[in-house]
């Protein structure tokens, strides 16, 4: 069918060692998923089922792009995430079938207008504009599961300019990547291309134009951003 204008470009994805790409369609991410974070945020964690919020899929920045500090903000936070992509999806899956709907994981970069988000918590209003901006979710090559399996352990870290910011464990996760599909799938119809940002461990912090930040999930993949 002809378009009136023409349609935007699909997001895609690379994919370690391979010509192909994954085509993204949504980006889901979890808030508040490791207990040390949600303290750090002034949050109980024992006591908070988990609630999602969301990027655009042209939000997604591939690796080797610089990230352009956004307009509009003083105090833009990292967060560093593993992150997950379905190869399928469906309506209330069962944790215990949820991997199987899983192609594969990469490293991303949440990126957080922090000043912006604190007055939208303040006056109880939506995240979107400190989460869902231009170029906020940069993310590494993804590799597939059936190369390195399920990681359900392993260590997650972001250095700015070479120090350690951020450290913790897959293991951490208050909900894992099985309940978090389960949970999406209850409140959205998932479906091929979709991809999860599943939480951060604590240490955020600010970055300032010119560092160079590094994040990695052992076992999976890194991924070096430069603030311009």
């Amino acid at each position: 069918m002809e378009t009136i204008i023409p349609p935007a470009p699909p997001v895609l994805l690379p994919i370690a060692g391979s010509a192909a790409a994954f085509p993204a369609r949504r980006v889901y991410c979890v808030g508040r998923n490791y207990a040390d974070h949600a303290r750090e945020m002034g949050h109980d964690p024992d006591r908070e089922p988990p609630f999602f919020f969301q990027k655009n899929a042209d939000n997604l920045l591939p690796p080797g792009k610089d990230f352009p500090y956004p307009p509009r903000s003083s105090d833009v936070h990292h967060e560093v995430e593993l992150v997950v992509a379905l190869r399928s999806g469906g309506i209330d899956i069962r944790a215990e079938d949820a991997l199987e709907h899983v192609y594969g994981y990469a490293v991303g970069i949440d990126f957080t207008r922090r000043d912006l988000q604190a007055e939208a918590k303040k006056a109880g209003r939506p995240w979107t504009a400190a989460k869902a901006f231009e170029h906020s979710a940069p993310i590494s090559a993804l590799t597939p599961a059936t190369a390195i399996g399920h990681p359900a352990s392993g260590g997650i870290w972001l250095k700015v300019n070479g120090e350690i910011r951020q450290q913790g464990d897959l293991a951490q996760m208050i909900w894992t990547v099985p309940e978090i599909v389960a949970e999406l799938s209850r409140l959205f119809t998932l479906a091929p291309g979709d991809v999860i940002m599943t939480g951060t461990p604590a240490g955020v912090g600010a970055v300032v134009r010119g560092d160079v930040v590094t994040g990695g999930v052992d076992g999976v993949a890194s991924l070096s951003v430069k603030i311009i």
